[in-house]
């Protein structure tokens, strides 16, 4: 099996979640090594995201191992480093015998580069404890370092060894793009259904990402005391809640829209989930992420404003309570 043409597919699964995802070669066969590695991930409850997400940076992977004529099973850290020189190109340069000019910019950046060892770490971690690969290549174990006069009761028994990577770039921490509070109302006024408006709060006046606010049940709102509360759980839309189980205090004003909503939208409807369909599509059927990344595309040709669901959550620390 050769590197060219690997590409990520969408696979559907007989048990947890029903969609995961595969790499498969040009004549549409499973890349094994990935795949038992993808699959592995799928039934520890990683979500598909994740799963997707470490399905790209292990093509990349294998896309490179085909040009070097490298068989993964065999590749040295030398190897891995001229990876890394490899992934720093941009894709119109990777192709074998092509050279880069000098002084051409990294096409990925430090940050990308290191989730992608991150991703390739964990592969050969995985064959490695089943014996298939050449070891533990892309880490090591060092003491943990302490710092302060706090010693542990087990302290004794000399500091816990921690898993580190042995190549890693220097990346910057990103600053994570916010919106002001002026930006923020003219986003929510422009939103023309309160089911659309009351989304939106939760994730700018509350901090919600968008999986959790899709994934909120009823039962969830606390309308009295004025508690949302987050709940890792099973949805039928996909969605997860990253972290674990937590509550959420949200202003008066976030329960009246909520209270709003339900009376002028949600009606009679008898369903479980918040936010649901209404006008299109299976009437009571809980949103998917497609539907909020349509919502913000609309919202962001109305008003002029770029922003994504995310934005909004890191843009809660400047909205007024």
């Amino acid at each position: 099996m050769t590197g060219a043409g690997v590409r990520v597919q969408r696979v559907a699964m007989p048990y947890g979640d029903a969609v995961s995802w595969t790499l498969v070669d040009g004549g549409w066969t499973a890349v094994e090594p990935a795949e038992s590695f993808l699959a592995y991930l799928h039934s520890a409850e990683r979500s598909p995201n994740t799963v997707k997400a470490y399905a790209h940076d292990l093509r990349d992977f294998f896309e490179f191992l085909g040009q070097a004529g490298l068989g993964w099973d065999s590749v040295r850290l030398e190897d891995v480093g001229r990876f890394v020189a490899w992934l720093r190109l941009p894709p119109s340069v990777r192709q074998e015998k092509v050279a880069a000019l000098p002084g051409l910019g990294g096409y990925c950046t430090a940050a990308t580069v290191n989730r992608k060892l991150s991703a390739v770490s964990a592969f050969f971690e995985f064959h490695h404890r089943h014996g298939r690969s050449p070891g533990d290549l892309l880490a090591t174990w060092r003491p943990r370092a302490r710092g302060g006069s706090w010693r542990p009761l087990l302290a004794h028994l000399g500091p816990r060894p921690q898993r580190v990577p042995l190549i890693k770039l220097r990346a910057g921490r990103a600053i994570p793009v916010t919106l002001d509070e002026d930006q923020v109302a003219v986003v929510l006024a422009a939103c023309g259904r309160l089911r659309d408006r009351l989304l939106l709060v939760l994730l700018a006046e509350a901090g919600l990402r968008a999986g959790e606010a899709l994934g909120l049940r009823h039962e969830d709102i606390d309308a009295a005391a004025s508690l949302v509360t987050v709940v890792p759980r099973a949805n039928a839309n996909g969605v997860r809640a990253k972290s674990g189980r937590r509550q959420v205090p949200v202003p008066a004003r976030v329960i009246r829209l909520y209270s709003d909503y339900l009376h002028a939208e949600y009606g009679d409807l008898d369903c479980d989930y918040v936010f649901v369909s209404l006008w299109s599509g299976q009437q009571g059927r809980p949103l998917a992420y497609r539907t909020v990344y349509d919502l913000v595309m609309r919202l962001r040709e109305r008003t002029g404003i770029t922003f994504g669901p995310h934005t909004l959550r890191h843009s809660c620390v400047i909205c007024t309570a």
